[in-house]
């Protein structure tokens, strides 16, 4: 979405994402970084990203009722490419035996906490007007149509060509090629990417090559537990 976004605003002129890295394109709040960016200077509409909970964002936040585009995964596979972001990044602790991640991840004892609590957190917002729901799911099996669909929801128009330009750079395969998306400028003290690379695989479904058959089904039963007051329909369900 920090590739995406970007790309739709400047009706399709990549210079966005070719010059600047995702974190300063599309800074994250939470990061202490971000304060150094001047946002207050930046033009509107400006971009930002966030791993916040719907409860906890800035007051501003709710006065002004900014277009949101909430992003949405299966979190089994939420959960592995935790794992392995986890096992590079020297600023996070080490995950430590899978098992053990695991249960750590059902209990919300990860950074940014609980998967379960944050999409409730959004899917219970108010002002859902201004709020599109997306699964990165949606993106992979049809990125055209979600990229027209996001233009629509920014109110850009943009005619097909470009549209589809923006889809072509926005696959995984090319934006994994692209080093200020792929966080190679990083120094390898912060991520070590002989470990794991920040942008890994990219696959719906993957966590099926890294859960054992009981840990799917212990997760299988968390998750039931967890979102069985949630009326929303989700892709991978």
């Amino acid at each position: 979405m920090q590739e995406i976004v970007p790309l739709i605003m400047s009706g399709g002129d990549p210079a966005p994402v070719e010059t600047l890295p995702n974190w300063q394109r599309v800074p994250w709040l939470e990061v202490d970084q971000c304060r150094t960016f001047k946002l207050e200077q930046r033009p509107s509409p400006r971009m930002l990203a966030t791993h916040f909970y719907y409860n906890l964002m800035p007051p501003s936040f709710y006065e002004t009722k900014p277009k949101v585009i909430n992003v949405m995964r299966n979190p089994k596979d939420v959960f592995t490419s935790s794992f392995h972001f986890y096992g590079m990044a020297s600023f996070l602790v080490n995950p430590g035996p899978q098992s053990e991640f695991l249960h750590k991840f059902l209990d919300g004892k990860v950074m940014f906490g609980s998967w379960f609590d944050h999409v409730k957190s959004w899917l219970n917002a108010e002002d859902k007007e201004h709020i599109m729901y997306i699964s990165y799911e949606e993106l992979i099996m049809d990125l055209k149509d979600s990229v027209a669909r996001i233009a629509q929801f920014l109110e850009k128009r943009l005619d097909a060509e470009v549209m589809e330009k923006i889809a072509e750079r926005c696959l995984f395969k090319n934006m994994k090629l692209n080093r200020m998306s792929n966080y190679s400028t990083t120094p390898r003290e912060f991520m070590d990417q002989t470990k794991s690379e920040f942008l890994r695989k990219g696959d719906v479904g993957d966590w099926k090559n890294q859960l054992t058959v009981a840990e799917a089904e212990h997760f299988d039963a968390a998750y039931k537990d967890k979102m069985k007051d949630v009326k929303y329909k989700f892709v991978w369900d």
